[in-house]
């Protein structure tokens, strides 16, 4: 099998594991069958003298379904891993290192694993986060060891997909496979990713990227207990009812909106502490409304409403949980436009009041739901942290080239991901084609 990789990845177990994957159409496999064996043959050039056994992986990108701004506050989501995702190609290594290749960067990233502590001048870098995965892995008593990888991915940096839990749960499943029988279950997978990006990398991290990218389909995650989070997987397809879901990139600059994004957490625990509690989910709707006098005095206008939108979207991620369970698909359509508007007047995290010039977010949105109006179905909403980036958009395939038309026009040609959901999250490859 390890002779002919050609062989092994067009075999009849790996074409239905892609059609699942990727989309049961043939174009579509023969492609993914190429982009692995391309990813193989750069592993060899990288790694000329590696004799080991080759493995393949895949972690897919992820989206934001429901729960906009809820979960730093103990709330709940809706979230699904999609078709896009970062494949690797590994052989383990007795030489206690490390050493990774991604597709786009000039070096390999090297971590010694003898050396775990966290390193200042790493951070931010992909080097912390396979050092604090290492690392989360050790001190939870798991087995970890060395390997060579070459990376590549389709979960474009910036297209709110996540794809730095993309690859966070990629290390962490390698380590899973090659060193403890890839036993370690997705949701601790997913812990030991946000562990890595909080602590090493030095980004404040939740939870629902990793977790959606490791345990893949539609699910729900309530982060009540943050100790113990709870998530149910649903059964729901989307291609079903002929739609698909669409990701529009507007383009904006992330790089001055860490205020704006640390201002959404910021004002909705104020409005908890000042009623005595940490977070928005230890009180009710009812507490922030009787209670609303004195808020706005301490608080602001501004965090009551973010309040008021927290305790709704909260209560949406019920309500579209139930919807998808039952099958009722345009309830559940109309809980994404609820929380789009939502999101637009009370969240207010469209654009960013340091830069009201700048509105891409806001210009997709009322662009999408023009036409959305004029065709009589679809939905949209805003897509992650807001302000600029992404929005999210449901609509009938027969609709999409002529909304793609239009949005590329505005946004430029490579602005619209169209997504397939994946029902698997991160994936050990080759002990599916056993």
């Amino acid at each position: 099998m390890q002779e002919n990789i050609n062989l092994f990845l067009s075999g009849v177990k790996a074409r239905e594991l892609f059609s699942r994957l990727y989309g049961n159409n043939q174009q579509v496999i023969d492609h993914h069958t190429k982009r692995y064996t391309t990813l193989a043959e750069t592993f060899k050039k990288l790694f000329p003298y590696d004799q080991g056994e080759y493995h393949f992986f895949s972690s897919p990108g992820r989206t934001e379904v429901g729960g906009n701004h809820t979960d730093h506050n103990a709330g709940r989501v809706l979230a699904a891993a999609v078709h896009l995702d970062t494949i690797a190609v590994v052989k383990a290594t007795d030489n206690n290192q490390i050493t990774m290749y991604s597709e786009g960067y000039p070096e390999l990233f090297k971590v010694d694993l003898s050396q775990l502590e966290p390193i200042d001048e790493e951070r931010g870098t992909t080097t912390a986060l396979i050092r604090g995965i290492a690392a989360r892995f050790r001190q939870l008593g798991l087995s970890i060891g060395g390997f060579n990888a070459a990376v590549s991915s389709t979960v474009a940096k910036g297209s709110g997909l996540s794809s730095s839990a993309s690859i966070e749960v990629l290390i962490g499943t390698i380590l899973s496979a090659l060193y403890n029988g890839n036993s370690v279950k997705p949701d601790l997978i997913a812990k030991i990713g946000q562990f890595a990006e909080t602590v090493y990398f030095g980004k404040p991290s939740g939870l629902m990227d990793q977790m959606a990218c490791a345990i893949g389909g539609f699910i729900a995650i309530d982060f009540k207990d943050k100790e113990k989070v709870v998530y149910q997987k649903l059964d729901f397809d989307l291609s079903s009812y002929g739609y698909h879901m669409l990701v529009v990139d507007t383009g904006g600059n992330h790089a001055d909106l860490t205020r704006d994004y640390a201002e959404v957490a910021l004002e909705m625990k104020t409005i908890a502490q000042i009623l005595g509690k940490n977070v928005l989910r230890e009180l009710s709707l009812d507490d922030i409304i009787r209670n609303t006098p004195v808020l706005r005095e301490k608080a602001g206008d501004r965090a009551v409403l973010r309040a008021i939108h927290f305790y709704n979207d909260n209560q949406r991620v019920i309500d579209q949980t139930k919807a998808l369970e039952e099958k009722r698909f345009y309830d559940f359509l109309s809980l994404v436009n609820d929380s789009g508007s939502s999101s637009w007047r009370l969240l207010q995290n469209c654009y960013s009041n340091y830069n009201p010039k700048e509105q891409g977010v806001t210009l997709a949105l009322a662009i999408t739901e023009n036409f959305i109006k004029k065709a009589g179905e679809g939905a949209c909403r805003v897509h992650g942290g807001g302000f600029a980036g992404t929005i999210q958009v449901y609509l009938p395939d027969k609709y999409l080239n002529d909304y793609i038309e239009i949005i590329k026009v505005i946004f430029g040609k490579g602005a619209v991901h169209t997504l397939n959901i994946r029902s698997q999250g991160s994936l050990y490859i080759n002990d599916l084609l056993k």
